[in-house]
């Protein structure tokens, strides 16, 4: 297999260079603004949960003083007050708080948080605070003796609603929750402030599901996607005025839709975590009732409930469930509750601070009346990540990992094509788990406690990576068979000038784009392998699928074929289908006369089926997304039965005559097919070439495996003999010489005797004068460039009309 890993990583990184200013504009909002109040977070070395520390210059930038109150905005609209300390040590733009507060603000090292003043905090009347449950356990005495009042009255300490704290008093670690403030959000505790901490303590799980909020760092793949939401989501819920000064009103509704684990259900929540909005999930399945009128109810009172909580998102899950194609559904229910979300969104007040989105796997099954301006303005298509996306997947999945030095997120990212989003997650989980289970011998399921060196020796290898790849398909193909196959050119002997013309036809498209884009040329869209059976036509399509590291669908025409009407076209468009969303992906139609026969010639077909088939396959190879990489092999015994119009440029472009191999030919099959078995010493391979005249790759192997059967039926003979006499003299544990180390040329000869043609001269005539045929009419045309080539063309043109392509066609194929 040729090494296409530095060619795909080169694809990768150029592929962010490539935005025209189109691109740029479409994700302006995802583009930070520089701003000296930015700061770059870095760990904090002392373990107090009240300060930030900066450079004495970024303070002054700042106009900040030592002491001095600011209020520190993070992510997911989350914010806290702290106390301004100055480190020499630091570098300007860069600040330092500690773990603690890092979790509160929900910023990671090296994320970057914005600082404001704050000089209108006023003194706390009263705080409240419980303590984590799993902190406490096995503590006695006063928590307010022994940590609160020691923490509190020591400094004039800020505090925030929400945010955790942690407190050291003695031995023990306590954390503790800040559950309310008065006067309300944010203060500073004092000497007289009342301080509560009675009541329940909180549990680690509460705390910990809000911190693990999904936010826009959790989702990766969909940069443009993402874009378009924020800017329909976020800007009319943060900044309504925007919309009301241009004149224009705020979108209501997006429909986002795509493939099943691309994201969707993650993006809206991210959304709503990130803008601090009210967030009411609505799951489709769930809002329905058999009770008349409470499916609708249903609906009215989440609308309501948003209202009164604005600025809102309504996020409807599955919504093709709740709202199909009325002309189409026959329950009353259905229609019912499909009227009701109309009326709602468009009840909606102007000012009312509500967008409702909503997610589906199927948009077209979806009533149309929603999907006009005012109601689902917007349709966001989730498609399947690219090389690109894969790569920042990959790394938000991964980030907690303990990785191996070895692992390669750009190989494995180029790798997994038709990979989703939860596609990458599973395949991580999948690889972490066979790094456990490669260690389950040093863990012993019947003690309570694993050996720290054992948990210090865990980390994922790429090995690991390649076992998870290796079990593991795209969900978009799981109902298709989508084999990654391993067939190399090196395991094809022979064809060397049909594998160059594969090359330059197939790879070049897919390794070298930019080639392409230079030139304004669209790739090929496919070939069609015709010749003699057993000459290695599918062989060929597997190494192009390896070589490209493209998926490999394999459709035997026959089974496309159904008794029942419109079937066999909804098949074929499943399998493009299927192609598009695993893209880049080879599409292989194997016995392609059984699907495609000329139309018009079918006496007896039910109904024209076969002309209807070959309609659906013309018009999915025309429809074929450019962008989309999908290449389309056809194979064939009997190419004069296909319709013709396959076979013109822009389809099936290129017809590549597979003959039997000439003796070179042969000679290159065996060694391909024998190089790991053993021979014997001087084994003339050519002589055999030789003696094979006529014979297809097919037979060739059929020569080699029964000679590679007769030498281990020597060999387990030998081995028998030898071990009957060794026990009849009592010498069991001598160990005894390989009796047949290698195939023999005895062998050979006994393969020859059964060894036979399976394509006669005849039916080899047959392909060679079709080849032929096909040969002349495409290459018969002798032009060259002359000086005076304007008025060479015109005089041609007047005296040859337009006959040349039809006299042509009727020549090929009549």
């Amino acid at each position: 297999m040729t090494d296409n890993t530095e060619e795909s990583k080169r694809l990768i990184d150029n592929s962010g260079a490539a935005e025209n200013a189109d691109d740029s504009l479409a994700t302006a909002i995802l583009r930070k603004k520089k701003k000296d109040n930015a700061l770059v977070v870095d760990d904090a070395t002392n373990d107090d949960n009240s300060i930030i520390c900066m450079s004495p210059a970024t303070m002054d930038l700042l106009q900040l003083f030592r002491g001095d109150t600011v209020l520190v905005k993070g992510k997911k609209r989350k914010d806290t007050v702290l106390i301004v300390l100055a480190d020499e040590e630091l570098e300007d733009g860069v600040c330092r708080i500690n773990r603690c507060v890092r979790g509160n603000l929900r910023v990671r090292l090296g994320d970057v948080v914005s600082v404001h003043p704050c000089p209108d905090i006023k003194y706390a009347t009263r705080i409240s605070c419980l303590p984590i449950s799993d902190t406490i356990e096995g503590l006695t005495g006063s928590l307010f003796d022994v940590f609160l009042k020691p923490y509190f009255v020591e400094a004039y300490r800020p505090v925030r609603k929400g945010d955790l704290f942690t407190v050291r008093g003695g031995m023990r670690q306590v954390e503790f929750k800040v559950v309310d403030v008065d006067p309300p959000e944010y203060a500073i505790v004092a000497q007289d402030t009342v301080i509560h901490c009675e009541g329940d303590p909180i549990e680690r799980e509460d705390e910990e599901g809000n911190l693990n909020e999904v936010g826009y760092d959790d989702i990766g793949g969909v940069r443009k996607q993402m874009a378009q939401i924020r800017e329909l989501v976020e800007l009319p819920l943060r900044h309504p005025q925007l919309f009301k000064s241009i004149g224009i009103k705020p979108p209501k509704g997006i429909l986002m839709y795509g493939p099943p684990g691309t994201g969707k259900t993650l993006m809206a929540r991210a959304v709503a975590n990130e803008t601090g909005a009210f967030f009411f999930l609505i799951n489709g399945p769930e809002i329905m009732s058999k009770m008349a009128g409470e499916s609708e109810s249903n609906l009215r009172k989440a609308f309501e409930e948003a209202e009164k909580n604005s600025p809102a998102i309504i996020f409807i899950d599955e919504i093709d469930s709740i709202a199909p194609k009325r002309d189409k559904t026959n329950g009353e229910v259905e229609r019912r509750v499909v009227s009701q979300l109309l009326t709602l969104m468009d009840g909606m007040k102007a000012r009312a601070n509500i967008v409702v989105i909503a997610a589906t796997n199927r948009p077209n099954s979806i009533d149309p009346a929603l999907r006009r301006f005012g109601r689902f303005d917007r349709e966001v298509d989730i498609g399947i990540p690219d090389p690109t996306g894969r790569l920042e997947i990959l790394r938000i999945h991964t980030k907690n990992m303990k990785l191996g030095d070895d692992v390669d997120l750009e190989t494995i990212a180029a790798e997994t094509h038709g990979y989703v989003g939860s596609d990458i997650a599973s395949l991580c989980s999948e690889a972490a788990m066979q790094q456990i289970r490669e260690k389950m011998d040093l863990i012993d399921l019947e003690e309570e406690t694993i050996d720290a060196e054992v948990l210090d020796s865990l980390g994922v290898t790429m090995e690991n990576f390649r076992f998870a790849l290796g079990n593991s398909n795209p969900s978009a193909l799981r109902e298709t068979v989508v084999q990654s196959v391993n067939v190399t050119w090196e395991d094809i002997g022979g064809l060397d000038g049909i594998k160059q013309e594969l090359k330059e036809t197939v790879e070049y498209p897919v390794l070298h784009p930019e080639m392409y884009t230079k030139f304004g040329l669209s790739p090929s869209k496919g070939v069609l392998f015709y010749g003699p059976p057993g000459t290695g036509k599918t062989l060929l399509a597997k190494a192009v699928a390896t070589e490209v590291s493209a998926n490999f669908i394999s459709v035997k025409g026959p089974e496309l074929l159904s008794m029942w009407f419109g079937e066999s076209e909804s098949n074929i468009r499943d399998i493009f289908d299927k192609a598009r969303a695993a893209a880049p992906c080879v599409v292989f139609l194997d016995e392609l006369d059984s699907i495609a026969k000329a139309r018009g010639g079918s006496v007896g077909d039910a109904g024209g089926a076969s002309d209807r088939v070959v309609n659906q396959l013309l018009t999915e190879m025309d429809g074929m997304n450019a962008k989309k990489n999908v290449f389309v092999i056809g194979a064939t015994n009997r190419p004069d039965q296909i319709d013709p119009a396959l076979l013109r440029p822009g389809r099936l472009d290129q017809l590549i005559y597979v003959p039997l191999p000439d003796e070179a030919g042969r000679l290159s099959i065996l060694k391909a097919q024998l190089r790991k078995t053993p021979l014997e010493p001087g084994l003339s391979l050519q002589e055999l070439a030789k003696s094979t005249h006529g014979f297809t790759g097919a037979d060739l192997s059929y020569i080699v495996q029964r000679s590679a059967k007769f030498a281990i039926k020597d060999s387990i003979e030998a081995a028998i003999t030898a071990q009957r006499e060794a026990e009849a003299a009592g010498n069991e544990d001598v160990e005894m010489e390989d009796p047949v180390p290698y195939i023999t040329r005895a062998h050979f000869e006994e393969a020859m005797k059964t060894a036979k043609r399976s394509v006669s001269d005849s039916e080899l005539r047959r392909y060679e004068a079709y080849a032929q045929q096909i040969q002349s009419s495409r290459g018969n045309i002798g032009f060259r460039f002359s000086e005076d080539a304007a008025g060479e063309a015109a005089a041609a043109d007047a005296g040859a009309g337009t006959a040349f392509g039809a006299d042509q066609e009727d020549d090929l194929y009549n």
